[in-house]
Order: C-alpha cells, then sequence, then structure tokens
C-alpha cells in the first residue's frame, strides 16, 4: 500500500459551495439517437458535456437523410477525427471515441456541406474530481493489496493518484459450479460450463474482467466473453451480453474513508453473468471503503462513461445493492438521474444523514444513559420500549454503530495510526466520521476546523410514547429526558443537548445528503427487497421501517410511492444473495419492467409511465418461513397489518418513539409550548414545572417540517 503525502486543511471554507448544473443538458443514456433529424447533430454519448474524463468522449451525429453519411467531418479543436466514426446506414448516424481532448474546454465540429453543429465538452482529469469537491488527504493508495481473479494484484501504484494500468483477465465457470482464473484465454478446459442468456444466446460460461483506476478508485467491468472472438467495443457487441448493465454498490460505512479499498461491490456474480449482464463496480462503490454518497456517485458516473466508451450504451442500467449499497442506489438515482434506469436494494435506508445517524446517535445516548447515567433505573423491557427497537439487544448494537460519528473511533486497517485524530495526542490527525469524511458539503466550522454537523436532538421527548402506553412512568419520563444529554463534535457524551449547525443542516436538504425522493428516483422502478433480521439474537442496524421511511418520502414527494415494490422473506439465504428464488425474482421483474419501459414512447410523464410498464404481477409480497416458502402477496405496511405483519413485524426507533414522523428526515425540529393534551398520563404540578424546565425553549412540533428541511435544489449539482 502507498500512502500520499497530506495536505493540511484549510479553515477558510467555512461552508460549501455548491454550483448547480442544468437539468436539460445533454446526459448519458438518455441521447440514444432516435427520429429525423433535421440538421446535423452533434451528441455526447458516454457523458454529460461538460463532465467529460480521462481525455476521452463517445460522440454520435445524427445527419439529415438527404445528407449522405460520407460527406460529414468532424473535428475537435480544428484537427480532424472523422477517421474515429463509423457509420450506421440504418440510424443515419456516425459514431466515434474522439480521444486526446486537452484539459478542459474542447470544440468537436460536425460539417456537411453547409451544414455545422458543434459540441463543447469539458474535460476532467481521469483522476476526478468532478462533482464531489477536493480530494480528501490523507489517502492510502491499496492497488498492491486489491486481488485479481488469479490471486494477483495491481502492483505499486503510478502515481499519487493511486492509478494502476488497465488490464483485463479471464475467468470461467466450471461445471462444478465454481469460478476459477483462465491463464490461457487460448485453451478451454474441460470442465468449462456453458450457459442461455436472457436473449437466448448458448454460449460458453467464458468472463471478460476488466480492471483499472477511475476516481482514484478500483473499478472493475466483467461480461461474458470468448477470448477467440474479437475484442467487445462499442460497435462489435459479442453475444454473450445481453446490452444491460448491473452496477453493483457494497455496503457498511465504518472505517469507510482515506483508503482506496480493497474490494469493489462484486462484478462475479454467477446468476448476473449467466443471465448475460455486464456488471460493473468500483472500489469507491462500496460504503465501507467510501462512505460518502457523492464520491460514490461522481465515481459511479465516471465507471459508466468508461463502460459506454468502451462497450457501447447499455439499454439501460440497474443499480444493485443492500444496506450501504442501498444508500447509494437510492441517492445516485434522485441526485444523479440517469444514471440508474432501476434499482433494486436490499436491506434498505434512505441516506446516511438522517434516518441512519439520526437513530444510531439516539441509541448511544440511551445506551449511555442507561448504563453510566441511570443504572437499573429502567428494565431491559422498558429500556426496549423507549428505544422502540424489536430487541433490547438492538440498543448496544446500534450505540457501536454510532462509533461512525465518533472521529476517534475507527479507521482503515490501512491507515497508519500515527495519522489518527486523537483529541490529547493528534488534535491535527484525520477524523474518521461521516461528517468530515463529507466536509466539502457541510464545510468546515471556523471556530473548530471541524466539520459542520447536521445532527440535532433539543426539544426531543424520549421516551413519549412509552409514557403514553403505560410502559414506563412519568418520573422515569423526566429522568431520561432530564439526563439524557448529547454529544459532542468528538462524539463525548455533554449534558447539554446537541444542537445542528444550520449552514450543514441546509446543505445536507440541498444537496441530497438527506433523500429528497421527488427528483429522479419518482422516475425510478424500485424493487426494496428484505430478508428480515430485526428478530436477531443481538440485535440488527437493519430495520423495515427505514423502507417505509423511503416510501413515506416518495409519497410526500410525489403524490404516491407506485414505482417502489417491497418484497420480505426470512434470512435463510442471507443478506442479499441470488441464491435466493425471490431476489431472482426481483432481478427477473426488473428486467421486465425496464424493458418495458425502454419500449414505451408514449408521451405520459415519466412517473405514470414507470407505474404503467410494471409487471402486473410484481406487487407487495412477502414469503412464508415454511420449508417450501408460500407468497403472501398483500400490501407491506408499516403498522403491521396481515399476514407478513405478523411474520415480519417493523419496529420503531428512538426518534420515532418521540413522535417523530414516518419520513425520519427531520434533523432539527421546529419547537412548541408544551400542551398538556399531547400525554395521555396525568403529571403533578411539580412534574408539570418540572417538564417546563427540561424544555425551556418547548418540545418539537411534528407537525412541522424540520429547520431548514427542504427538497433537492437541483439535480446534477457540483460540489466546488
Amino acid at each position: 500500500m502507498t500512502l500520499l503525502a497530506r495536505r493540511r486543511p484549510t479553515l477558510a471554507a467555512a461552508c460549501a459551495v455548491v454550483s448547480l448544473v442544468s437539468a436539460v443538458l445533454t446526459q448519458p443514456g438518455w441521447s440514444a439517437v432516435a427520429g429525423e433529424a433535421d440538421s446535423l447533430r452533434l451528441v455526447s454519448l458516454s457523458a454529460r458535456p461538460e463532465m467529460v474524463t480521462a481525455d476521452d468522449v463517445l460522440v454520435a451525429v445524427e445527419v439529415p437523410r438527404d445528407t449522405q453519411l460520407d460527406e460529414v467531418r468532424i473535428s475537435r479543436d480544428g484537427a480532424d477525427v472523422t477517421s474515429s466514426f463509423r457509420a450506421d446506414a440504418d440510424a443515419h448516424t456516425l459514431t466515434g471515441l474522439v480521444d486526446r481532448l486537452r484539459p478542459g474546454r474542447n470544440r468537436l465540429v460536425a460539417t456537411a456541406g453547409s451544414l455545422r453543429d458543434q459540441l463543447v465538452v469539458t474535460n476532467h482529469p481521469a483522476a476526478g474530481p468532478v462533482i464531489s469537491g477536493p480530494h480528501q488527504t490523507p489517502y492510502v493508495c491499496t492497488t498492491d493489496l486489491f486481488r485479481l481473479v488469479d490471486g494477483g494484484t495491481l502492483g505499486a501504484p503510478l502515481d499519487d493518484d493511486c492509478s494502476a494500468a488497465t488490464r483485463v483477465d479471464y475467468a470461467y465457470r466450471s461445471t462444478a459450479g465454481q469460478t476459477k482464473p483462465l491463464p490461457d484465454p487460448s485453451v478451454r478446459p474441460d470442465d468449462l460450463a456453458w450457459t442461455t442468456t436472457i436473449t437466448g444466446e448458448t454460449v460458453p460460461f467464458l468472463i471478460r474482467i476488466e480492471t483499472g483506476t477511475l476516481n482514484r478508485a478500483i473499478y472493475q467491468i466483467s461480461m461474458l466473453h470468448d477470448p477467440a472472438a474479437e475484442e467487445p467495443s462499442f460497435h462489435q457487441r459479442g453475444p454473450g451480453w445481453n446490452d444491460r448493465l448491473i452496477y453493483t454498490f457494497g455496503g457498511g460505512c465504518r472505517r469507510g474513508w482515506y483508503t482506496q479499498g480493497t474490494d469493489t461491490g462484486g462484478v462475479l456474480d454467477p446468476e448476473m453473468l449467466g443471465r448475460g449482464y455486464a456488471v460493473a463496480s468500483a472500489s469507491l462503490n462500496v460504503f465501507g471503503n467510501n462512505c460518502n454518497d457523492l464520491l460514490a456517485a461522481e465515481t459511479m458516473m465516471m465507471v459508466k462513461e468508461r463502460f459506454v466508451e468502451r462497450y457501447g450504451d447499455p439499454l439501460f442500467t440497474i443499480g444493485w445493492g443492500s444496506s450501504g449499497g442501498s444508500y447509494q442506489s437510492h441517492q445516485i438515482a434522485d441526485n444523479y438521474p440517469g444514471l440508474l434506469d432501476g434499482i433494486v436494494v436490499g436491506r434498505t435506508f434512505p441516506d446516511v444523514a438522517s434516518a441512519t445517524n439520526i437513530t444510531l446517535f439516539d441509541a448511544r445516548l440511551l445506551e449511555h444513559y442507561f448504563t453510566e447515567v441511570a443504572p437499573g433505573e429502567f428494565s431491559q423491557e422498558e429500556q426496549r420500549q423507549v428505544a422502540g427497537f424489536g430487541r433490547w439487544q438492538s440498543i448496544r448494537n446500534l450505540s457501536k454503530g454510532a462509533n461512525r460519528l465518533d472521529p476517534a473511533a475507527e479507521f482503515p486497517a490501512e491507515l497508519p495510526a500515527e495519522l489518527h485524530y486523537d483529541a490529547q495526542t493528534n488534535p491535527d490527525g484525520a477524523r474518521g466520521d461521516v461528517y468530515d469524511h463529507t466536509v466539502n458539503v457541510y464545510g468546515r466550522d471556523p471556530a473548530t476546523g471541524f466539520a459542520r454537523r447536521p445532527l440535532d436532538n433539543v426539544g426531543v421527548q424520549y421516551g413519549l410514547a412509552a409514557l403514553n402506553s403505560g410502559a414506563i412512568t412519568t418520573q422515569q419520563f423526566l429522568d431520561l429526558n432530564e439526563g439524557i444529554g448529547g454529544l459532542d463534535l468528538d462524539a463525548q457524551p455533554t449534558p447539554h443537548r446537541t444542537v445542528a449547525d444550520p449552514i450543514a443542516t441546509r446543505a445536507a436538504y440541498r444537496t441530497g445528503r438527506i433523500l429528497y425522493g421527488g427528483a429522479g428516483l419518482a422516475d425510478t422502478p424500485i424493487i426494496d427487497y428484505r430478508s428480515y433480521s430485526e428478530d436477531a439474537t443481538n440485535g440488527d442496524i437493519h430495520m423495515m421501517t427505514h423502507g417505509f421511511a423511503t416510501r413515506a418520502r416518495l409519497e410526500a414527494a410525489n403524490g404516491d410511492a407506485d414505482n417502489q415494490v417491497f418484497l420480505v422473506e426470512d434470512s435463510r439465504y442471507g443478506g442479499f444473495s441470488l441464491n435466493s428464488p425471490t431476489l431472482q425474482y426481483a432481478l427477473t421483474s426488473m428486467d421486465q419492467w425496464l424493458t418495458a419501459l425502454m419500449a414505451d414512447g408514449s408521451a405520459l410523464p415519466a412517473h405514470q409511465r414507470v407505474v404503467r410498464n410494471k409487471p402486473a404481477d410484481l406487487t407487495d409480497a412477502c414469503w412464508s418461513r415454511d420449508a417450501q416458502p408460500r407468497e403472501i402477496v398483500q400490501p407491506i405496511t408499516p403498522d403491521n397489518a396481515g399476514e407478513c405483519g405478523q411474520l415480519y413485524p417493523a419496529h420503531s426507533t428512538p426518534r420515532l418513539v418521540a413522535g417523530a414522523p414516518l419520513t425520519d428526515d427531520v434533523v432539527t425540529c421546529h419547537r412548541k409550548d408544551v400542551e398538556w393534551s399531547d400525554y395521555e398520563v396525568d403529571f403533578t404540578p411539580a412534574e408539570r414545572a418540572r417538564l417546563l424546565e427540561i424544555f425551556p425553549s418547548g418540545v418539537c412540533d411534528w407537525s412541522k417540517p424540520g429547520v431548514g428541511q427542504q427538497p433537492l435544489s437541483d439535480t446534477w449539482q457540483v460540489i466546488d
């Protein structure tokens, strides 16, 4: 591994600067050449024109039918590049990869007689950044730790941006169901399996794996391809590729900073490849390496650009990820529409910044209160009622998960210990938490030099529902809210509540760090698959309520969530494995949904087209826990209605117990005077006086949006 030199952070950036890029510019995936051109038209196929990377761009020229294709000339900044283009007589277009772009603006011009069009593209470095703001330092290169299919590595990095030479390896699937390296691509192994893709092609199960670096990440692209055939390209597609792309996103979050990473979301799944899908991912699309959805979006954007330039524009792209992978899928689809056409997600959360962080923060406070402030004052069942979780053990489990809020708690193994932040011994060290990892968005507090935080619990009445149900006493309720306190910038307990930074809070909403749901996600088919885990012995962070939070946000932003389907089963197949027939069904259904959607040329609004093309048999459902599971078709709802609700009950969170809305997207609540009608119990006069003292500025008014809460300000935002 190689450690990049660390640049000391400046304190000048008191807040992040966000540039908004118009959503009407050409975007990858929507630029399919169609229709009758009445003039020349240059179209960027692989990237938005202002976001081209790595010195090349795939471009199409639409040509009027009355103009001969061989009349067209294309230039790059005055240099003729016509020879790079290939003609498509049926579409009456020319398509070519224009390379040798210079840094910054490049002018592409197409002419044919008196006809002329131009396209200005802005070229960014292959190492980035493009949209995520300045690179993080320190940053550990791990090209020499990243394992390839043959067991080797990429070797030492070529430069300070952790670059490695692009390479192609081959593997194969054996008749025994194993994926093995193919050391000699010219020799077919005796145990080589064959597969039939969803397009009906029967081909040898030979896997081409491209590995390289983009955006300081290690990426991989795999697809079925016979090495004896012609190399695949944007104009030469092999029979093993079904023209569809799956982009996989990996999970995690804790320790997800300051490292290139040693894994991707996985590109060798035999079910995906056997059906003929191309599969792509990158190390910064694993939240265990990079818990920053903006950087993940940028990385995915650049890898997809590379894919389109090398292999051609896919019919559609499916986002595929569980847990930390679901954050990325939801937020990329909403904030950067067009990169993903549909998403299949598991054990879902809407985002890191709101539902997850708030729940973990509250769990940390409750564990501290129950064990350090008032040990023995609440029974385990009373503690569980206050927390809302399905199991008492989840309090401790999720409290540990709050290490992502602690800048000194957890770091990637490859980051040298002498670089770790420590308030006493290394106050200038690298802070390992989700806020400092996203400092480009939240900005730095000039008073501390640390990232601003959208984290708050002022006015929150912990245990309110438990009080009103009679699960805890008025004395316990008052003691809890008087003593629970908050966390300081180092995640250490404080007697006072935590106050969010208003600049960071507004930025979280405006930039999409808190999922809005009303932008690209409104027009995205979503299958939310859940292998139920709320009954795990030691508790679990993956709670159904987070899926309901996403649905509630879709409904709030769009009027319905008809583009989202819930599928729930037990965890016999693990968290998110295509060994599960249910998840196989989800992939099949998503393919059917998107295939129909892409063929729908109607003028209906996008959301209506998405809903109209949903397969008729794809509805909310769960599967029984029997040895041979039985499908139960019914709405999956937070009130645990029906048989599915009994089999797989959803539970609450501390903030929901305190009265927060199901959307779980309020960072700082508006406050109101205490209203005694909100309580199902009687307080004595002394208790009433004490409650008013505990909440001198009032209690949360959950009927109002949060302070600073607002919709996403625009899609395709750029952080400067």
